[in-house]
């Protein structure tokens, strides 16, 4: 049976594998559309097997939202060059676009929801075929809150989704969301950051007063003081606004809008 233009366009928008993989697979199979993406998905598979122990560090990064839902995935692979093509971009968005559409609660649900063409994990293992490189979907973040906004870093490698407890000013959720983007909180206040970080903090201080030579009975004073500079630079909270220091996110949020917060953040990045 000869195949067509037509046929491996098709082939190519199912499986998103390149023009020259889907006139082989049809070849292959004899113009069988559900033969010719077996053979590519056991193509995909058979680079994941042996790439399994590659680095996929790159990759590309996007978030969105939706109604009171946000989501950031972070599809990952070997190269830069490859993570900035149009067709790898157009993948992540996709899977984007289904966790926003499905509302998985996991990686694993998200993986394995349905799309043209197979599952979201059959359409990454048909991208390896089509690139020869090692694929994964390294992160999947979701957040659910009264006002939510998100914010892609130029580069699609970086990205933040941000959750407040009341609709917000958009340009003042998304100063809120770069400034996560750019300062890396690990929590929005004190009382979020686990017990044991805190104490190891406190250890690390009381160790440092005690190389300066500092007397033992201060010891625990002093911990505490460095332990209080620590919510400063990793609470969001307490952090300096980077774009105006002499105020702290919270100052900032209540100079708009008195009963504004954060109730909830996330923040992907790769490499950066």
């Amino acid at each position: 049976m000869a195949v067509t233009i037509a046929d491996i366009q098709h082939l190519r928008k199912m499986t998103g594998a390149g023009m020259m993989d889907c006139k082989n697979a049809l070849n292959e199979a004899n113009g069988d559309f559900d033969k010719a993406m077996e053979i590519i998905r056991k193509k995909g598979q058979a680079v994941a097997a042996k790439r399994e122990d590659r680095d996929a560090s790159e990759g590309c990064v996007l978030a969105r939202t939706e109604g009171d839902f946000a989501a950031v995935v972070a599809l990952q692979c070997e190269t830069d060059f490859v993570a900035k093509n149009e067709d790898y971009i157009a993948l992540t968005r996709q899977i984007l676009d289904a966790a926003v559409e499905h509302k998985p609660a996991t990686r694993e649900e998200l993986l394995a929801i349905e799309l043209p063409g197979g599952t979201v994990s059959q359409l990454i293992t048909d991208k390896m075929a089509s690139t020869g490189e090692k694929m994964e979907l390294g992160y999947y973040e979701q957040i659910t809150a009264p006002f939510v906004t998100s914010y892609v870093h130029m580069g699609n490698k970086l990205a933040t989704i941000v959750g407040f407890n009341k609709e917000a000013d958009e340009q003042v959720a998304k100063d809120v969301a770069m400034q996560v983007a750019a300062m890396n909180p690990i929590a929005i206040t004190p009382e979020g950051i686990p017990a044991e970080v805190k104490e190891k903090e406190l250890d690390i201080a009381r160790e440092k007063a005690r190389e300066a030579g500092r007397p033992e009975n201060l010891l625990d004073r002093i911990a505490e003081g460095a332990l209080q500079k620590f919510y400063k630079e990793y609470t969001l909270l307490q952090q300096e606004y980077v774009k105006e220091p002499k105020k702290s996110i919270e100052e900032f949020l209540k100079e708009n809008d008195k009963e504004l917060s954060v109730v909830s953040f996330k923040r992907v990045s790769l490499n950066v």
